[in-house]
């Protein structure tokens, strides 16, 4: 089968045949639908050396995190599965054992500097390839809904739905407004989620015109990045500063956008692992405000992701590429000119 393998630190992964995986006991072979091409990748086979690399990434496997396709085989042991249901993947694989697991959060295993891998796509071979294997616990079903499209839901749509869904006791109540900054793949869905689980005001910003007119169109009031940014902002929200913030960027200045505008006992939640810095000072951040961080999410979120997308409260905006173009895909991933999310279909659509 066809694959796209991170073979080597600091150097862009490259597309070649594999042999097809068989599942082991307890796991299932999936023909993968849709995989998505993320950032992260990008950050995996372009910023980490032999010091800074985690061991449970350093190469050789298939990337791909973001996952959706159809049931193929049944491992050992595996039961209630049938040949060709459609299912998302959630990608995180922990201990299986810690608090963290025992709770759908793989994200946070106790156990992580055991494991041989963070997740599938992550230190073990992901779904951009023809085929992938999966623990059968980590298969969501999607049910008639297309798998196609689906793919970025598995991080693209839980990393903003699990940051949102922690920030739902700020939003609770009339006269709330949430504030999205960057509005690439993972900054649209995050609009869209606000809109179908909260009544806020959702105010969104980006450099890019066309992705706040996408972000218009979800029902997001926009404002430009540049000068008066903030004080915009603010007027928006009657001078009191928004209620909770979402920063999927992370670089210094979009954290110190949202410290600027955040309402007093507001929330700003930091997404983006640009790695930006922010001074705290008593003085300058309004009192009693939560600044925090948050990472992928739990099984029983994705659960939930699906059944919006399901109900077609949520769609991930996607440009699909055929297998033999999966590294354009994140030659243009990294070049900026991908808006939404590549998805790359290795059996076509």
């Amino acid at each position: 089968m066809r694959a796209v393998v991170f073979e080597q630190l600091r150097t862009p992964p490259v597309l070649i045949d594999r042999d097809r995986p068989r599942p082991g006991p307890g796991e299932v072979l999936l023909k993968v639908a849709g995989a998505g091409a993320c950032h992260s990748d990008v950050a995996v086979y372009h910023d980490f050396d032999e010091a800074s690399a985690p061991p449970q990434l350093k190469p050789s496997y298939v990337l791909g995190h973001e996952n959706s396709g159809w049931v193929e085989e049944l491992g050992e042991g595996v039961t209630g599965l049938a040949k060709g249901d459609a299912y998302l993947v959630y990608g995180p694989i922990g201990c299986g054992r810690c608090p963290a697991c025992s709770r759908g959060q793989d994200t946070y295993c106790y156990n992580v500097a055991d494991m041989p891998y963070l997740a599938a796509g992550l230190g073990r071979d992901g779904g951009m390839a023809e085929y992938m294997t999966v623990p059968a616990r980590n298969l969501v079903p999607l049910g008639d809904a297309d798998p196609f499209a689906a793919a970025p839901l598995s991080d693209a749509g839980l990393t903003p739905y699990h940051a949102i869904k922690l920030s739902l006791p700020k939003l609770a109540g009339g006269g709330k407004s949430a504030l999205v900054i960057g509005l690439g793949g993972l900054g649209l869905v995050a609009v869209q989620i606000l809109g179908a689980l909260t009544g806020a005001t959702v105010i969104a910003t980006d450099m890019k015109a066309e992705a706040m007119a996408r972000a218009e169109e979800f029902g997001a009031v926009t404002v430009p990045g540049g000068d008066g940014q903030a004080e915009r902002i603010r007027e928006l929200t009657g001078g009191q500063g928004v209620t909770a913030v979402f920063d999927f960027v992370g670089v210094a200045p979009t954290i110190a956008l949202a410290m600027g505008v955040v309402a007093r006992q507001g929330r700003v939640t930091i997404v983006g692992i640009a790695g930006g810095v922010y001074e705290w000072s008593f003085f300058a951040a309004p009192y009693e405000v939560d600044l925090t961080s948050t990472y992928w999410g739990t099984i029983e979120e994705l659960h939930e992701v699906a059944a919006l997308y399901r109900a077609g409260k949520i769609a991930p905006d996607v440009e699909y590429f055929a297998m033999d173009d999966a590294l354009e895909a994140y030659r243009r991933l990294e070049a900026g000119e991908i808006s939404g999310r590549a998805v790359v279909t290795p059996h076509g659509r």
